[in-house]
């Protein structure tokens, strides 16, 4: 029998989703078969309505080897598991001959521990486990809450987080799941047996597609220890985030209060000597603390560096003093024993990682409103550690609407840890970027606005020219539209000056839940909804509720933020633009994801309005606009405000 043709195939698993073949989609297919045939890394930049999950699921369901695919967000591991593969699967079936098995697999946190659940959380102040059921007043929120995740233990067949909805708090959560460090394993509990987590990763390893998120594929080439299984290609979709989740995962940090909580913790299973010596170590952190000033530690300072040296001494002896004491009054001691463990290894392992100072990581305290000071290690780079862990073993094909910045793949390629386009050499893996395109016409359904007469934005400041603008623009839409701002201040100024000012509802985001406020947004035209970082990428509202996409300053990464200027200066003192190469890099990804907000469908029309000048009068200007989908560009205000009213006045008579 002859084997079927890749294009056989991509025809009836879009047939089978209800969609429609995009030229880019087929473009996109062949490329990533012709690179997983030939072992080679892909980058692929897709727009918004290329239907890029069968661009990438089809070929690689066709080549029949294990597949990994990595994702940024919960919303795209439910499409692909819930919508895309099923259909996809179900369509290739009687093509392929075989049906493809497939699995979502997440980190252990996300799963329910029936070991917490049935036994008790180890309770800080006093020895072994308390019942949370009981000590949770059952009118409060955290009561109701754990109650309802008793009732739905008996029901899930997942165990899984995202399964569960409503959701519930993240306190109520920590109180029936274990990270991996704090899990018994199964052989050792008692639960083993019927755990949700080793259920998953069961069905990972007899997966032929195994879906995950960016985190634990992080984790995975980190830590060491394999968390998924070993596979021949891997997919990373929505690939812009990975960097920025790959620092997140590598990132240490201390607090008084999580050193406190070790404390207690490890108290009634040590010897007093050894428990002492934390409880000093501990108290001499707090103090150090006290006086911490938000800002990068170029050196760490020498009280500083005593105190971390004494966390990571004391918390030495406790981890060997706690391999061998057995304390009869203690309930369930393997339990507590495996909590009071990871607090103080994760304390242990940050403390040293500080106290060995090395060249390669930024040192920073950072002080929180409502949780107080912390120290903070991250590496200045995971370009190497990506380029050793991710390209070296198997074949990788990395795709995003915004993957192409300034004209090429090169700068999100450096962060990633690959040389420039078809450069040659021994350790440097070869890669391709492709741009398939986007089946929308950008020029005639969108226009690029940029109020060129605008005042630049300085650090502090009302900005009263820039409100006046947007409520101009606001107006002229009728609403509809997405607010883009660059912190939290600026989004709530932005929102209560036009909410004096005008009778159109404006959302903001922090006063419900995202999800509840993109379906509110969507549901009524006139509305508006303003925010910040989470909308840049969140959002996806076709139609006629979302016809104005104002950004109201570029978003480049703010002065004092200790790891971006961190890379800045190293990119600069190796000879390179650091700006170009962290700033406006950072700031291109964000606009291009934030104008991508604007067209979502074939019949959308409207204006991206960027109420900053730099970017029309700047050098970087023209840099971060070929960023930008290929809309139509103007300066002109009235210009702009006439396009808004014609197409507010065509969504109104269509409404």
């Amino acid at each position: 029998m002859t084997k079927p043709s890749l294009p056989d195939l991509l025809h009836a698993a879009v047939t089978a989703v209800g969609g429609t073949e995009r030229p880019g989609q087929v473009s996109m297919a062949q490329a990533v078969a012709e690179a997983v045939d030939d072992n080679a890394h892909l980058l692929v930049q897709a727009g918004t309505g290329t239907g890029k999950s069968l661009g990438y699921l089809v070929p690689a369901l066709a080549h029949g080897e294990r597949v990994v695919v990595a994702t940024a967000t919960l919303a795209l591991q439910r499409q692909l598991v819930e919508r895309d593969l099923p259909r996809t699967v179900d369509a290739l079936h009687p093509l392929l001959r075989r049906r493809p098995q497939f699995a979502m697999l997440k980190g252990r946190s996300n799963y329910l521990c029936l070991h917490r659940l049935h036994e008790g959380v180890p309770q800080d102040e006093e020895e072994g486990l308390f019942d949370q059921f009981e000590a949770a007043a059952p009118s409060s929120k955290l009561g109701q809450d754990l109650l309802r995740l008793r009732d739905w233990s008996d029901d899930t067949e997942t165990g899984d987080r995202d399964d569960l909805t409503p959701g519930v708090s993240d306190r109520a959560w920590s109180q029936i799941s274990v990270s991996s460090r704090e899990c018994l394993g199964a052989t050792k509990c008692a639960y083993g047996a019927e755990c949700f987590a080793e259920a998953a990763r069961e069905r990972a390893k007899l997966a032929d597609v195994v879906v995950t998120n960016h985190a634990l594929l992080a984790i995975d080439a980190i830590e060491g220890a394999p968390v998924l299984p070993k596979h021949e290609v891997l997919i990373v979709d929505e690939a812009h985030e990975l960097v920025s989740r790959v620092t997140g995962v590598a990132t240490g940090e201390l607090t008084p209060g999580q050193v406190n909580r070790a404390v207690r913790r490890a108290a009634k299973l040590v010897n007093e000597k050894a428990a002492d010596a934390l409880l000093t170590a501990s108290e001499g952190f707090e103090r150090v603390m006290e006086l911490a000033l938000p800002g990068r530690l170029e050196e760490v300072p020498e009280d500083l560096g005593y105190a971390l040296m004494a966390l990571r001494d004391a918390a030495r002896t406790v981890i060997s003093a706690l391999g061998g004491t057995r304390d009869k009054s203690v309930q369930d001691e393997d339990a507590v024993r495996k909590q009071a463990m990871a607090s103080v290894e994760s304390i242990h392992s940050v403390a040293e990682r500080i106290t060995q100072g090395s060249e390669y990581d930024v040192v920073w305290y950072e002080r929180h409103d409502r949780f107080g000071a912390s120290v903070r290690i991250a590496p200045l780079s995971v370009s190497g550690l990506l380029r050793e862990k991710l390209f070296a073993e198997r074949s990788v094909v990395l795709t995003s609407a915004t993957l192409k910045l300034g004209g090429d793949f090169n700068g999100v390629g450096a962060s990633l840890g690959l040389a420039p386009e078809g450069m040659a050499g021994d350790d440097i893996p070869q890669w391709k970027g492709l741009d398939v395109g986007s089946p929308f016409d950008y020029p005639k359904q969108g226009i690029l606005y940029v109020a060129r007469h605008l005042a630049t934005p300085g650090r502090e400041g009302s900005r009263t020219d820039m409100l006046d603008e947007l409520a101009e623009l606001v107006e002229a839409a009728g609403g509809r539209t997405l607010g883009l701002f660059s912190s939290m201040r600026a989004a709530q100024a932005a929102a209560e000056e036009l909410r004096g000012r005008q009778d159109k509802p404006i959302l903001l985001q922090g006063e419900e839940t995202l999800g509840e406020l993109i379906k509110n947004f969507a549901a009524d035209p006139e509305t508006c909804l303003f925010g910040t970082l989470s909308l840049w990428q969140g959002v996806d509202v076709p139609g006629p509720s979302c016809q104005l996409v104002v950004m109201d300053r570029i978003p480049f990464p703010r002065p004092d933020d200790p790891l971006m200027s961190a890379r800045q200066k190293a990119v600069e003192e190796a000879g390179g633009n650091g700006f170009m190469a962290v700033a406006a890099t950072h700031a291109a990804l964000l606009m291009a994801q934030g104008a991508g907000r604007l067209v979502r469908a074939m019949g959308d029309k409207g204006v991206v309005a960027v109420l900053d000048p730099r970017l029309a009068n700047a050098r970087y200007g023209s840099y971060l606009r070929a960023s930008l989908p290929d809309f139509w560009y103007t300066t002109d205000r009235n210009q702009a405000r006439r396009s808004l009213a014609a197409i507010d006045a065509a969504a109104r008579t269509a409404e």
